[in-house]
């Protein structure tokens, strides 16, 4: 009967209809142990205070570079090239490539055959996967069975460029595109850069063409012989070349003297071209040495970065052959 227990310790609760409860005599009491002082507001994992004693540490960390901040390293997503024919092209133009895939039951034609022939003979690993997974790889794209990813592009750090003129014996000429966003621009510029005796391209890490497929295709192959470096301030980069020697050339339409009439083509320089519509920036116009322009008879006004590229390299290559 409730209230009635011979048990050791037990009581009834006054007002409770429960009955008797029975107690531990302490002993549970007596077997807890602390967890010691509470931890300061910089030790704890979340707390305000410990984040902002991790930013200062990390502000505070050496940077590795013989005291000059390093190039902040850009993490770039591989890109997936999409359908048959993009997909053919793409290998026939020497893009590096890491993995094909390749749907299940795909119906082969001469365009297939041609893709699965270039993957074997260049080592590009293949995996057949359903279509549905083929369709999640690719955003649901029209892939036509087939897609290629293609590995994050290594940019180069600005003063490789001048290494890779000196490692070559040879005085600098290179290219910086300012606001050109295009990447068959891009892959033009490297065309040409290499065609007529260029040491790299120079490019912006924001606002600007990266070395995404289209503009490997466009390079032909330069794109895997020629290096494209990335700045984080251009024209923090462009005053850098300044200070190691080199003539900033900038090409403007508006520019009072003729590319034929720079007389220090045998200079180190490093050429600065903007994009087709705006020309080159303010500030990336305030760091040229000398300001010229392309001679055009007919009425069309401007050219776009890739032709005015090729142009204005080729006549600075023609004289310093002379």
């Amino acid at each position: 009967m409730a209230g009635n227990s011979k048990r050791q310790g037990a009581m009834r609760n006054p007002g409770s209809k429960k009955g008797s409860v029975v107690g531990s005599g302490g002993n549970k009491a007596r077997g807890l142990s602390g967890k010691g002082p509470t931890p300061k507001a910089t030790e704890r994992t979340g707390h305000p205070a410990a984040r902002r004693a991790a930013a200062a540490a990390r502000r505070d960390a050496p940077s590795g570079r013989s005291g000059r901040s390093p190039a902040r390293a850009v993490k770039e997503a591989n890109e997936v090239v999409v359908g048959r024919n993009s997909v053919l092209e793409a290998l026939e133009a020497g893009i590096p490539a890491s993995l094909l895939h390749i749907a299940e039951r795909i119906e082969s034609d001469d365009r297939v055959r041609a893709v699965l022939k270039l993957c074997a003979d260049a080592g590009v690993p293949m995996l057949e996967v359903p279509r549905i997974e083929l369709d999640r790889i690719t955003g649901r794209a029209l892939h036509q069975g087939l897609a290629l990813s293609v590995p994050a592009y290594e940019y180069a750090h600005p003063d490789d460029l001048l290494a890779r003129a000196s490692r070559l014996r040879q005085k600098p000429l290179l290219v910086a595109l300012d606001g050109v966003t295009d990447p068959r621009n891009l892959g033009a510029v490297l065309r040409s850069t290499e065609a007529f005796g260029g040491h790299g391209v120079l490019v912006p890490e924001r606002r600007a063409a990266g070395m995404t497929a289209g503009a490997w295709k466009a390079a032909a192959g330069a794109g895997a012989r020629l290096p494209v470096a990335r700045a984080t301030n251009l024209t923090r980069a462009l005053l850098a070349y300044r200070k190691a020697g080199l003539l900033v050339v900038t090409l403007e339409g508006g520019a009072a003297m003729s590319i034929e009439e720079l007389e220090a083509v045998n200079e180190p320089i490093c050429l600065v071209i903007g994009s087709e519509g705006k020309g080159v920036s303010r500030l990336v116009g305030e760091t040229a040495d000398v300001r010229v322009r392309i001679p055009l008879a007919g009425p069309t006004e401007s050219l776009n970065a890739g032709v005015a590229a090729g142009v204005a390299l080729y006549e600075i290559a023609r004289r310093r052959a002379v």
